[in-house]
């Protein structure tokens, strides 16, 4: 496709601004560690929930929606719709007691909650194995999108597509630190959205669709439209609606939606100035991941069934890509091909914004890993803050490197989030369970660690190899079951069969989080002086289902009015409505430390 010197002014504009704000912020970042890994602890609710939704806007995601789509319809958004319920409970029940616990990352709680070698082991691992090696997968999962839009609006190859993307990104994450990023992502967000949107109304008006009723009329579409499963066929409920709402939130574990909050989530609520300010950025961030954001993209997907049916039809039309790289998600980057000149400027770098505001924050927040919980707490405790920011700034550039080398491994999107989500099958119970119940250990959270690896790789590798348990292709989601069920009992049984944590170091935690104290009661028996005020839980716990009936109520709402069901939107808008009149009536109700 042609692109042209407008398109590109506007791109060369973007990483202009972007580069000036981590330029500007770059004196300050560099400091001090807190500066650098947490802006000071006193960022706004607005900035750091623009900055977490900006950071899941990623180029990935309209590919994975797109992918989704494709193959299983609207109503296949449930897979990751459903952390929505992971998403709300953070923000009432979890977002206060992080802000509260002041570590420097979720890794260090470790060290509070648990005690001894065990404790320093598990801080040790994770920092390696999140901050390195899911983190990497994460950002090549994005670099991988970013190398499939490359390809085809620009006809880069692979690698040249990787140089462009993160260099700059490089530049500016390691300058800025996470006050760069915040900026970053604040100005990038808005972009972001204005592309989706304007590609979304461009692409309704292309010859070939015609028209909004035109295009939900189309035989390609008119089957894909329901936002819930046909309930006449199990075979694709029990998948795509009942395993996600009824274990995948709670059970599992996946950046950026982890049960009982973590990592850039964790480390965005551990920089707000408060309590509130944390509960008030994830609730943002839930609002507009879910609500706000997925139709333009889901518009286009549809969009993509009538002009490009087949996977074959985006080989013919763009043949120099590879074929390792052709999938169901590259649809959405082959869509955008056909935007006007001054459009497509902006919606080129609408992707380059999304690419670069996540991989921003996986750099800083894997560094924050590598720096505060590797290499200070283990190899070299009585560095300088000078040396700390040198480290943190090192070891972002080699994050990058190392993504952008398993990029070019990787094929699909979806291919990796299945991945993640068969690794972490069976963990999330015990992010939910470990601030409020006492007999959780080092040791629980070693094994569950443990198992749910070994499990994930017998179902990825081992078993389609030798057939040891038969999973029929229908069946797919049994693979997450016996996941879940296989890790649960691991970590349960251990929990049990081995010792507690020293009462010094649970009431250490109790005194300084401040949990609700029923799960806590064996210990408060011993010490009735250490009991605090009863918690709010009950409350938290409704209106974390408030707030997703709402946030549900509003995404099906926009789509109500885009199918021009208008019966259907006026009741779920209303719904919407109430739920939020709910929440800010109670908000005044929360106490705060």
């Amino acid at each position: 496709m042609n692109i042209s010197i407008i398109d590109w002014a506007i791109i060369l504009a973007f990483f202009v601004i972007s580069m000036l704000i981590g330029v500007l912020t770059s004196r300050k970042a560099g400091s001090s560690a807190k500066e650098f890994f947490l802006s000071g602890r006193n960022m706004p609710w607005w900035l750091l929930g623009v900055s977490m939704v900006a950071t899941t806007f990623s180029a990935d995601t309209p590919n994975l929606v797109t992918d989704i789509v494709r193959k299983d319809g609207v109503s296949g958004n449930w897979v990751w719709w459903a952390f929505l319920l992971t998403g709300m409970l953070t923000v009432f029940v979890y977002a206060k007691l992080w802000r509260r616990s002041e570590v420097t990352t979720d890794l260090e709680f470790y060290e509070l909650r648990y005690g001894g070698k065990p404790a320093a082991f598990l801080r040790a691992f994770r920092a390696l194995y999140l901050g390195v090696f899911f983190n990497v997968v994460i950002m090549a999962t994005v670099s991988l999108a970013a190398i499939k839009i490359g390809g085809v609006m620009l006809g880069l190859s692979p690698l040249e597509t990787l140089l462009l993307a993160s260099v700059v990104t490089v530049i500016y994450s390691s300058l800025g630190g996470l006050k760069g990023v915040l900026l970053t992502d604040f100005f990038q967000f808005f972009i972001a959205m204005a592309g989706a949107i304007g590609a979304a109304f461009y692409v309704l008006d292309l010859p070939e669709i015609g028209s909004l009723n035109n295009l939900l009329s189309h035989p390609n579409v008119s089957d894909k439209l329901n936002i819930l499963p046909d309930f006449n066929d199990w075979n694709l409920v029990i998948p795509l609606l009942i395993m996600p709402l009824a274990i995948q939130w709670w059970a599992t574990w996946y950046p950026g939606a982890e049960p009982g909050g973590g990592g850039y989530i964790a480390q965005r609520m551990l920089s707000a100035k408060d309590e509130k300010n944390a509960m008030g950025a994830t609730l943002f961030f839930n609002i507009a991941h879910y609500a706000l954001r997925p139709w333009p993209w889901i518009i286009i997907a549809l969009s993509s069934l009538i002009i490009f049916p087949q996977v074959s039809d985006m080989q013919e039309a763009f043949p120099h890509i590879p074929v390792d790289k052709l999938g169901n998600d590259l649809a959405y980057s082959a869509m955008l091909t056909f935007l006007p000149t001054g459009l497509i400027g902006v919606v080129l770098a609408s992707l380059i914004a999304a690419v670069m505001s996540t991989l921003s924050t996986h750099l800083n927040w894997g560094s924050s890993y590598v720096v505060n919980d590797f290499y200070q707490r283990f190899l070299r405790p009585e560095a300088s803050d000078k040396e700390l920011v040198a480290v943190g700034r090192i070891s972002t550039v080699l994050l990058m490197v190392l993504a952008a080398f398993l990029a070019l491994a990787l094929s699909s999107a979806l291919e990796a989030f299945e991945v993640l989500l068969q690794i972490g099958a069976g963990t999330g119970l015990i992010f939910i369970l470990r601030w409020f119940w006492w007999r959780i250990n080092a040791y629980t959270e070693i094994s569950a660690m443990i198992i749910s690896f070994l499990v994930a790789i017998f179902f990825q590798f081992i078993n389609p190899r030798l057939g040891i348990i038969e999973i029929p292709a229908h069946q797919a989601y049994l693979k997450l079951l016996y996941g879940v069920g296989i890790t649960t009992l691991g970590w349960v049984l251990v929990t049990l069969f081995t010792k507690p944590e020293k009462e010094e170091v649970l009431l250490s935690f109790y005194r300084k989080v401040k949990p609700a104290a029923f799960g806590w009661k064996n210990l408060l028996n011993k010490y009735p002086e250490e009991r605090q005020e009863q918690g709010q839980l009950p409350m938290e716990i409704g209106l974390m289902l408030t707030g997703s009936i709402m946030v549900y109520a509003a995404l099906f709402s926009v789509g109500f009015w885009i199918y021009g069901n208008v019966l259907a939107a006026s009741i779920a808008t209303i719904v919407a409505l109430v739920g939020g009149v709910i929440i800010i009536t109670k908000w005044k109700k929360i106490k705060f430390s």
